[in-house]
């Protein structure tokens, strides 16, 4: 990679570019919202105390997403919860490493947030995919409904 490899919080300039991530074949088949629907939606991500949406860039290009989401609880001692969805590689920068520095980016947001967990959601069809993820420690526990 020529220029080098940043992780950072999205702003809404960076929307549309999100939007093409979202659109890859094994992500949402092009099925995307509108521009200004998920500006909307965006905005709404201020609201909650610790939500953001993070990318990866490489230059001026978005390569990578997540979101990640910091919730506190009353359980726990009060430790907060990390919870991490909607990871998304561009197809052509993907096997790379940039999946790999967007979850460690994550844990150690988490981390510093005192976490005591990361809960990372992953369509159960997306194989390739878990197994990224159990490589990075991440272990399979409970079920989702």
């Amino acid at each position: 990679m020529k220029d080098e490899l940043q992780i950072r919080k999205a702003t809404s300039e960076d929307i549309s570019e999100v939007l093409k991530l979202y659109a890859q074949k094994d992500i949402d088949n092009g099925d995307v919202l509108g521009i200004e629907v998920a500006k909307q939606i965006f905005s709404k991500f201020a609201l909650y105390p610790n939500y953001s949406l993070y990318v990866a860039v490489i230059g001026d290009k978005v390569v990578g997403t997540f979101e990640l989401l910091i919730m506190d609880n009353l359980a726990h001692l009060g430790k907060p919860s990390g919870f991490v969805e909607d990871v998304v590689v561009a197809d052509a920068y993907r096997s790379i490493g940039i999946g790999r520095k967007m979850m460690v980016h994550a844990m150690l947001v988490c981390r510093e947030s005192g976490c005591y967990k990361l809960i990372l959601s992953s369509n159960i069809h997306r194989e390739r995919a878990h197994q990224f993820y159990e490589k990075l420690g991440f272990k399979k526990h409970g079920y989702s409904f």
